[in-house]
């Protein structure tokens, strides 16, 4: 599964928190080979765009880079571009036996156009990220040519992109060839069917997602089959295929797809769902902007993450979506509707990844975990507290309802009663962002929704913030606020 072109695209336009320095090159066979520093030991961003569970492991592909958890999320090793991973965040992740394989994105500026999105490469580990070999993007610019999804085969490495369609490696990234899912020559821009954005690899069944359906191959794509919205009596709800997934369930070899409408108005955006290898189709989730698939392989359950949550299969083809995430130990809350990924680990418990950071649960979403990148405070010379994004816009930063929020982070050193205060530039009160509130000793961090004690929006500018933990003093930051 796996290959949501939006999720590229939000990966380059969002900040990537965790540093990154540099190291030396190494010329190598197939590419570059770096001496590499010690991986991050936090998460590596909070905009996750793709979760792989195996081998007791949780890799979640983020803004900032690649991160592993081999402890449920209690700690982390995150790695970068000064670890051997391309340029920007990671547009696509994909694992086979011992190799895991990932792509990058980031937006480049182009005269006379503007910024565009550029691919920065793929780097695959064989040694369990302990060491990474980066191979330049491939096709013949980065420009417009993100990788957006990677299949795994026993023979070749199958990747998709815009720009650079859909390619094959036979040699571990050595070579790549193009693959067109039709018999016409390689037309990105006059042909949707050769603008690639999801591939799976299903036993020896390789499906592929374009902007003018889904194409199947049974014979390593030497010959293919499209299916699209124009040409079957039960077809898919729309063209444009921006996530495949498959799911094995009660004897069942069900594929699903995520799709938008392309040109036809009859299209519509929703998933679609088959269980006779493509030869019909349901509808399910109309209207939905469906990003990716997560499965429980033992309760079969399906969930969706789209621009509107998290959703779960409650009958079949019924769903319904899951209500805020809320922190049960910490409080803190998922700032956002946007969900990326989700998967679903061997020990039962759902992960998902939002614009928001990431967040897990084993109850059905009762009790929730939530794990946020962050910059420690108050240690090796780092500030005590810091306000993050910075500058702020409500309208735009981690939007949840009607509010965006910034965070304040801090530590304590010990139990402490917490007070946030917020102040104009005159030092006049504007709001109360906590009060009183009793924390343990820790990492935290607290919200504001940018309004003022009336409920009011404040007004652009500089704006002063009052940090008082109980027992340990009183420190100063500042946020701007930028409408």
């Amino acid at each position: 599964m796996r290959g949501a072109w939006r999720s590229g695209l939000v990966v380059v336009l969002l900040l990537a928190i965790a540093p990154v320095g540099s190291s030396a090159q190494v010329l190598a066979r197939l590419g570059y080979r770096f001496n590499q520093p010690a991986p991050v030991p936090w998460l590596a961003g909070n905009a996750v765009t793709d979760i792989l569970i195996a081998g007791g492991k949780v890799w979640a592909g983020t803004g900032g880079g690649l991160s592993v958890s081999e402890d449920g999320g209690r700690s982390w090793r995150s790695y970068s571009r000064a670890h051997g991973l391309g340029k920007g965040g990671v547009s696509a992740l994909a694992r086979r036996r011992d190799t895991i394989w990932t792509a990058t994105a980031f937006d480049t500026l182009i005269t006379n156009i503007g910024y565009l999105p550029a691919g920065g490469g793929l780097s695959y580990s064989v040694d369990g990220g302990a060491t990474w070999q980066w191979i330049p993007q491939p096709g013949p610019t980065p420009v417009q040519n993100v990788t957006y999804d990677i299949a795994l085969t026993d023979e070749a490495v199958w990747i998709t992109s815009w720009g650079g369609g859909l390619r094959r490696s036979l040699d571990m990234g050595a070579t790549w060839e193009v693959v067109t899912p039709d018999t016409f020559l390689f037309d990105p821009y006059g042909n949707l069917n050769h603008r690639a954005f999801a591939v799976i690899a299903v036993d020896d069944t390789l499906w592929v997602g374009t902007a003018k359906g889904i194409n199947k191959s049974i014979d390593g794509g030497r010959t293919w089959v499209n299916m699209n919205h124009q040409n079957q009596p039960r077809p898919i709800s729309g063209n444009f295929v921006v996530a495949l997934a498959h799911q094995r369930s009660q004897g069942k070899s069900l594929l699903w797809a995520a799709t938008v409408e392309a040109e036809d108005p009859d299209e519509f955006r929703a998933v679609s769902v088959s269980d006779d290898g493509g030869r019909s189709w349901r509808t399910v989730l109309r209207g939905e902007f469906v990003h990716n698939f997560g499965f429980d392989p033992v309760a079969g359950t399906v969930y969706a993450v789209s621009d509107n949550g998290l959703w779960k299969s409650v009958a079949p083809d019924s769903f319904l979506v899951f209500p805020p995430i809320v922190d049960t130990d910490t409080g803190q809350r998922v700032y956002t509707t946007q969900f990326y990924c989700a998967a679903v680990g061997q020990d039962g418990y759902l992960w998902v990844g939002t614009a928001d950071g990431l967040a897990r649960t084993n109850n059905n979403g009762f009790t929730w975990q939530v794990f946020r990148a962050y910059v420690p405070t108050g240690s090796g010379g780092a500030p005590r507290t810091y306000a993050y994004p910075n500058p702020f816009s409500p309208m735009r930063h981690n939007q949840l309802g009607a509010d965006g929020y910034v965070r304040f982070q801090y530590n304590t050193t010990k139990p402490a009663r917490v007070t946030i205060r917020i102040y104009d530039f005159a030092m006049d009160l504007v709001a109360t962002v906590v009060e009183g509130k009793a924390r343990p000793a820790g990492d935290f961090s607290e919200a504001w929704n940018g309004r003022n004690d009336r409920g009011d929006l404040v007004a652009n500018g500089v704006y002063f913030y009052r940090l008082d933990i109980e027992g340990e003093g009183t420190f100063w930051g500042k946020v701007m606020i930028l409408n």
